[in-house]
């Protein structure tokens, strides 16, 4: 068991590096590019996530809120309630829109149907009423 920890152990450092570095932006790796962090950490495989860990990165909470894949650059950094939230009431009253107006479309048509119905029974009614 414990000769399967020595290689299980720098295996998940490594794996967990290297992901740990992908995530990273570029901007918050330390001294080297990150894709030589990234060779470094694969190439020498347990002094590699050993100084990543210790050395390659900023270790401090990122300003602004910012996530590794910075997708929400310029949005909103703080949680609102739907209430408060203007976009998604105006979302909400966008969508309500667009369901009036496919109703009044299907409305529309219903009718349209009930009446060619009607003129086909009306018709039908006037050929068996001369037979």
């Amino acid at each position: 068991m414990l000769r399967a920890l020595m290689y299980i152990l720098p295996l998940a450092l490594t794996i967990y590096a290297f992901i740990d570095c992908l995530n990273t932006p570029e901007d918050e790796a330390k001294h080297l590019p990150k894709i030589a962090w990234v060779f470094i950490i694969l190439l020498f495989w347990v002094v590699g996530p050993i100084v990543w860990l210790a050395a390659g990165k900023v270790r401090r909470a990122p300003a602004g809120g910012r996530t590794p894949s910075e997708w929400h650059r310029n949005r909103r950094h703080e949680w609102v309630a739907p209430d408060d939230n203007p976009e998604f009431l105006k979302s909400l009253k966008d969508e309500n829109k667009q369901d009036e107006a496919v109703l009044k479309d299907w409305e529309a048509d219903l009718r349209r149907r009930e009446e060619e119905l009607k003129k086909r029974e009306q018709g039908d009614d006037a050929k068996d009423g001369d037979s």
